[in-house]
Parts: structure tokens; C-alpha cells; sequence
């Protein structure tokens, strides 16, 4: 990754000997992100040969489980000569819990998971745990699970940069009195939980203070963005006057943009994004979409890599935090990334951290807002 954007917090880099375990119940409710430093006490034996499985959840609710999230654990499991099995269950939860027993039997001592809910991570966990198989929970923390580690973006924070990011976009279109249509991810995520929380934060004020009108707000089931469209042109039939999308995703963003190219909207309702997928910079560089939140995948990436590499080859790293889990009321220890926004005028960023090229963003017509956005 190139320097001038995100660097991993500096006790990320510094994971040293040390592992608490935590247990709990399960649940779907709102995380309690905390800062400070815990440790987990599982580990794998040391005489088995390190090997690491990982389940990525779909390839549909973002893009970037496959082109980002496998290309970079892939490369950091191989640099550190560590065998890997990295599958992706596709939104089936049975798959999910097959593909978890499957890679243990098959020698993997150190499981990493994107749950698909925080029941089937639980489940996924518990019986990993019965087997001496440790469990780290990456960018989604499985409620009441008790993983021996949880890696992720500053989830809240994200939020957070998305309401301010439409707030900024309303500001600069001299908006009064905007209506606000939230378009929330899945109900059973609980990122999207905190991200809500982020937003919400910056906009409920708003609303109370009566210079935001809250119009409809609705979550997507399982991030499908075929539904989000069907949503939003709900959402738009109902109440024509939106003037502003929260869309908690890239996906979900693209999916009200099209709404609104079929009603001659876009570019004059403001929408968020996040996950700066060559789609949603590309909405940017079309003025389609204000904002995104860019999370720099390597860096996560790496953070869960070294935690899960040091795991299978039974040592006892620590992390540098840990989060509150409301289930199981237990703190679990956890590394937590700075998540950033990106504008027109700071797309190049993402370009120069190397998270897409050139090449793939600025294709066709994009060429030329490629040049007035200063992207080399």
C-alpha cells in the first residue's frame, strides 16, 4: 500500500504474545466499540502444521469480498509461507457451516469467518472451539460467539463519515429543508447496526432541530441490491420529494441511482456510499453520487492475517483493543482501522493506495473525469 492514506493504528503493528477467550449468547444488537488493549486465551496446538481456512460470506453484497478481501489474505498467507484454504459460501448458510467442518477436518487450525448472522457464526464458533480450533471473527463480530479475535473498520466511525459526507452534499446544493430517505443494510449484520448508529448520530439532530425532514428509512435484507432498487422506488413512489439518500453501501447507492436515472434524478439527489468499489468511484466521478468510505482492504486484511498466522503456529498474539459484546458481555480483543470519505477531489487517493488502477476506473467516458479529477 502506498503512504498518504489510512495507516494501520500503531499497536496493529506491534501484535505481540498474549490471548484471552471470550463466550457468550447469541443475538443480533448494536456493538460497543471500546478502546484498549485485550488479549485471548485459545490457541492452536503447536503440532499441527499451520494451516488457516477462511469463509467469505457472498459476492453479492459487495465486490469487494472477492476482487480485494481473497487477493490480499492470499497474498499475506503466502509471504508468510502459511498454507490457506479461503472459500466463499455465497449467502447459504448451511454452505457456510459445511465449508467450516470441512476445513477443519481437513487440518486448518485457526478458522477466520465473515458471518453470514451471528447465529450461524455462533455455531460455527462453538464447534470449532470444541475441536481446539480456534475462531477470528473478520469485519463482521459474531454476537455472542466469543472469537478469540475480531478485526475490523471503525464501523460507527464509518457511519459517521457517510452522514456527514450528505450532509456536506445537501450544503453544497443550498438545500432546504431536505427529506431524507435512509436505505440501511441487512438487518442481520450487525455492522449494519453501528453504521446506522453513525449516521444517525449526525442526522437525528438534524431532524430534531427541523432542518432535515426524515423520510422513509428501511433496511435491505441480506445487502441484496435487486431488493434495494425495489425498495427505493417504493421509497420515491411514496414520497417524490427526496432529496437526499443515505445508502449505507456502494451497492445499495448504486441501486438508488438507477431509481433515479429513471426519473431524471440523478445528479440532483444527493447518495452515499461506501466500499469505493470501481462502481461507486465511478458514480462519483459522474456526479451520480456525493461520497463513499473508502476501508483500506489490504490493511485489514494483513491485521487478521498476522493474528491468524501467529495462532496457527500456536503462538499468542495480543491486539492492540477490544469491543464490548451486549450478548455475551464480554470484551473481545480486537484491532479497529480508521475508515476515510472520498470525494470527487480525493478519488485519486484510492487510486494511488493502489486499492483499484487507473485501468479499471477510468474507462470510456470516465477517462476525461478521470484528468479533471487529478487521477495520474
Amino acid at each position: 500500500m502506498r503512504k498518504g492514506i489510512l495507516s494501520l493504528t500503531a499497536a496493529t503493528a506491534a501484535l505481540t504474545l498474549g490471548l484471552t477467550a471470550c463466550g457468550g449468547q447469541s443475538g443480533d444488537t448494536t456493538t460497543t466499540q471500546n478502546s484498549g488493549s485485550a488479549s485471548a486465551s485459545a490457541s492452536a496446538p503447536a503440532a499441527k502444521a499451520a494451516k488457516v481456512g477462511v469463509i467469505l460470506p457472498d459476492s453479492k453484497s459487495s465486490a469487494r469480498w472477492e476482487t480485494a478481501d481473497r487477493k490480499y489474505l492470499e497474498e499475506a498467507f503466502k509471504a508468510a509461507g502459511v498454507e490457506s484454504d479461503i472459500q466463499n459460501a455465497q449467502n447459504d448458510k448451511n454452505a457456510f457451516q459445511t465449508i467450516a467442518d470441512q476445513m477443519i477436518t481437513n487440518g486448518a487450525n485457526v478458522l477466520m469467518i465473515v458471518n453470514l448472522d451471528s447465529g450461524t457464526g455462533k455455531a460455527v464458533i462453538e464447534k470449532a472451539k470444541a475441536q481446539g480450533v480456534p475462531v477470528i471473527d473478520y469485519d463482521r463480530l459474531t454476537l455472542g460467539g466469543g472469537a478469540a479475535f475480531y478485526v475490523s473498520f471503525d464501523n460507527t466511525k464509518v457511519g459517521q463519515l457517510q452522514g456527514e459526507g450528505l450532509v456536506k452534499c445537501l450544503t453544497d446544493k443550498k438545500a432546504s429543508k431536505p427529506i431524507i430517505a435512509e436505505l440501511n443494510g441487512s438487518p442481520t449484520d450487525n455492522n449494519a447496526t453501528l453504521f446506522k448508529e453513525g449516521y444517525d448520530s449526525v442526522l437525528k439532530p438534524k431532524y430534531d432541530a427541523g432542518e432535515y425532514v426524515k423520510g422513509p428509512d428501511q433496511s435491505v435484507p441480506d445487502w441484496d441490491n435487486t431488493q434495494a432498487g425495489t425498495i427505493f422506488e417504493n421509497m420515491l413512489s411514496e414520497q417524490s420529494k427526496i432529496a437526499g439518500v443515505l445508502a449505507a453501501n456502494d451497492g445499495l447507492g448504486n441501486a438508488a441511482i438507477t431509481v433515479l436515472k429513471k426519473n431524471k434524478l440523478n445528479g440532483k439527489v444527493p447518495v452515499t456510499g461506501q466500499d469505493a468499489t470501481v462502481q461507486g468511484l465511478q458514480n462519483i466521478l459522474a456526479g451520480d453520487q456525493c461520497m463513499t468510505v473508502y476501508k483500506a482492504i489490504k490493511q485489514e486484511a494483513d491485521a487478521a492475517a498476522k493474528l491468524a498466522i501467529a495462532v496457527a503456529k500456536g503462538e499468542k498474539p495480543t491486539a492492540s483493543g477490544k469491543v464490548a459484546d451486549p450478548e455475551s458481555k464480554q470484551d473481545v480483543p480486537a484491532e479497529l482501522l480508521t475508515p476515510q470519505a472520498i470525494y470527487f477531489d480525493n478519488v485519486k487517493d484510492v487510486v494511488a493506495d493502489g486499492y483499484v488502477t487507473k485501468e479499471e476506473l477510468c474507462t470510456g467516458d470516465f477517462a476525461k473525469k478521470c484528468t479533471e479529477a487529478g487521477i495520474q
